[in-house]
């Protein structure tokens, strides 16, 4: 945890930001009901905490070129710290894997990759298999359809112990 104590208006000021990264500093403040300096005072000593960690634009790949989005069970044989962190390290190494997660319940992992085609997809598997990194089984399974996906955050729900 940060350690700061969150009030109403500092999740305003997050909930603002992540819904647009580029408003501007007097409509921030109109949004949130603060005057401006105060207001950017606020968002600075989130960002100095590490709250906000970044600015980015959300890029509509499909629009771009065509995709597939692919969900990819992994289960390594074993499971001391060294094999975790290899398939880690190698993990972050490659661009394609948009999103990685160590779950519990049955798998380790559970990676989001974005691929040109399929075929690219099982490329890039083919390359984690051939370098040994402890994979014993993963399953995949191909994005037919998104529902939602939304980088927006519930603030407000997530911490409901705000004051006002």
């Amino acid at each position: 945890m940060s350690g700061i104590r969150f009030d109403a208006i500092d999740l305003r000021i997050l909930d603002a930001v992540q819904r647009d990264g580029r408003i501007t500093k007097l409509a921030l403040a109109e949004e949130v009901g603060l005057s401006p300096t105060p207001c950017w005072l606020r968002l600075r000593k989130l960002e100095k905490a590490g709250i906000v960690s970044g600015y980015h634009a959300r890029i509509a790949m499909r629009a771009v070129a065509p995709i597939a989005t692919v969900l990819m069970e992994v289960t390594l044989a074993t499971h001391r710290q060294a094999d975790f962190d290899r398939f880690e390290r190698a993990v972050r190494a490659i661009p394609e894997i948009v999103a990685c997660w160590s779950v519990g319940g049955g798998v380790d992992y559970l990676l989001k990759i974005m691929a040109r085609d399929i075929d690219a997809y099982q490329r890039l598997v083919d390359g984690l298999l051939e370098r040994e990194l402890g994979i014993d089984r993963y399953f995949t399974y191909i994005v037919i359809k998104t529902v939602k996906d939304e980088t927006v955050l519930p603030v407000a729900e997530l911490v409901p112990d705000a004051k006002e």
